[in-house]
């Protein structure tokens, strides 16, 4: 579903993303994982096609992620996602189902519906952006980018700043996503939540993969995800943060 073959990216002399090779299959739920500087944004946006790569293929469902019909069926949760305070949830959402292609006023109520059923925002949808909490408002921005019942699910940082029940709720989202067959990405340093809820990794570090694989192979024995990360991305780890 989603290819980088190759793919090496550069911002004048740099390269921030150095021949990665990853392959997610249709219906996976995997994670990018690695420190601040190691290339994920990067690769995220050549995904989206808010950046394009120097060298290689970036493909979504075999289509190059730069031409525009790569994004048709494409959901995505930025880390810094912003919706205007003025807004309520159900505004918001009325602008995201446009953004998504629908078109009938019937269509997006019933799609709306759907979508803060989904993401327990029902009885908030009416309240101004102002008056959310972080985790409603992670809650209605996933609302948004599952609009249209999207194939390929692209989520950065979906917990960040969240308390325990927050990130239980995103969870619980993602996993239900998941079971309707979207093709789920994720970003995260949350590695605890990672383990959770992903079936394949990979760790990548100065652009480059360290590693990737299925997580349940990748970590063995006592080891946890966070020991396999540091043990991964070495010295350089303190130096990218």
């Amino acid at each position: 579903m989603i290819v980088l073959n190759s793919v090496t990216k550069k911002f004048g002399s740099k390269t921030v993303v150095d021949n990665v090779s990853l392959r997610i299959n249709k219906g996976d739920i995997f994670a990018l994982l690695g420190p601040n500087g190691a290339g994920k944004t990067t690769i995220v946006r050549m995904l989206l096609g808010f950046s394009f790569q120097d060298e290689g293929r970036v493909s979504i469902d075999d289509i190059p992620a730069a031409h525009p019909a790569a994004r048709n069926g494409v959901g995505y949760l930025a880390e810094q996602h912003k919706i205007p305070p003025y807004l309520t949830g159900l505004e918001y959402l009325q602008r995201s189902a446009m953004c998504a292609g629908l078109t009938g006023s019937s269509e997006i109520t019933r799609e709306i519906d759907r979508v803060l059923y989904i993401c327990g925002m029902h009885n908030d949808a009416k309240k101004k952006a102002a008056e959310y909490s972080k985790g409603m408002r992670q809650r209605i921005g996933l609302a948004g980018a599952i609009m249209n019942s999207p194939k390929v699910l692209i989520l950065d940082e979906p917990a960040s700043g969240l308390d325990p029940i927050g990130m239980r709720e995103i969870r619980s989202i993602i996993e239900t996503m998941h079971q309707s067959g979207v093709t789920i990405m994720l970003n995260s340093h949350l590695l605890s939540e990672v383990e959770k809820v992903c079936r394949t990794v990979a760790i990548i570090n100065w652009g480059k993969v360290m590693i990737s694989g299925e997580l349940n192979e990748i970590v063995q024995g006592n080891e946890t995800l966070e020991d396999v990360f540091v043990k991964s991305v070495g010295a350089g780890y303190e130096h990218n943060l």
